[in-house]
């Protein structure tokens, strides 16, 4: 089925994209059917939609990253990864390839403005895109003062467009912010740029792979970020139709981030820090 710019922006303002508003998109492209276009036919149509005066941000991460548990390498090639793996730089650092074709286009967009974090890491275009996107932390990349949280404090939403609800990043920021004890954390590290020259540096944040903390009970084996995100939409926080030849999602993302806080604190409450 060929889908045009104006059937993906006539569908998403029927799924209740609002104009003038923040959104943060995940897209599949495979699922919406062959765009006419491709994925900067996506891009036009979600401007269109959230006109001028809106923003969209995009979680791109990066696809040349270097390995997560550089110990676990062979001293040669670690020292090899140590000594020449460049420093991230956003300008040209390319999106995850798992997070789809949307991320990169809108990283590469013109006046993109990328947040510079190499693996929370989002761009944002339109008329908001440097008070969303900075400044963003390099420890606990999710939290509070990150370009997710700016999302919520500016009544944002969460757009999927054919993507599953497994990619709902918003879900990471409502970990970390519910206060609750015993969460799940990770370090590694990044090369990153460092007054123009490149320095090695020890992150810090929540484990977002398998989750801050032991989800299974609560979500009877299904996947923790799609269980969150299907109770916001049982829950009246978004709508969920037609989008192209497949299916979309648009979540608001206060009432989403709000439920799942609720759920996280409710279920772990009496969790403690070691």
């Amino acid at each position: 089925m060929l889908v045009g710019r104006s059937q993906l922006a006539r569908n998403l303002r029927e799924l209740g994209l609002r104009s003038g508003g923040v959104a943060i998109v995940h897209c599949r492209m495979s699922a919406l059917g062959t765009i006419v276009g491709g994925a900067e036919t996506v891009v036009r149509a979600l401007l269109d939609v959230v006109g001028p005066d809106g923003t969209l941000v995009a979680y791109t991460g990066w696809e040349d990253a270097p390995p997560d548990d550089l110990d676990a390498l062979p001293d040669a090639a670690r020292e090899l990864v140590l000594a020449e793996h460049p420093a991230y730089d956003p300008a040209v650092g390319r999106a995850r390839r798992d997070h789809g074709r949307v991320a990169e286009v809108i990283r590469a967009w013109p006046e993109a403005v990328h947040s510079g974090h190499p693996e929370a890491g989002v761009a944002a275009v339109g008329h908001n895109a440097p008070l969303v996107a900075l400044p963003h932390p390099y420890d606990d990349a999710y939290g509070d003062g990150t370009p997710y949280a700016r999302v919520v404090e500016l009544d944002g939403q969460v757009v999927l467009l054919g993507a599953p609800l497994d990619t709902v990043t918003l879900v990471h920021h409502a970990e970390a912010v519910a206060q609750v004890g015993g969460k799940r954390r990770v370090a590694w590290r990044c090369p990153v740029l460092v007054d123009g020259g490149r320095a090695w540096r020890t992150m810090h944040d929540i484990d977002t792979r398998d989750g801050a903390l032991p989800y299974g009970e609560l979500t009877g084996g299904e996947d923790y970020v799609a269980y969150f995100a299907r109770r916001a939409l049982d829950a009246g926080a978004g709508r969920s139709g037609l989008l192209g030849a497949g299916t979309g999602h648009v979540l608001e993302a206060r009432a989403l981030v709000a439920g799942t806080v609720a759920l996280i604190e409710e279920t772990f409450s009496l969790r403690r820090d070691p």
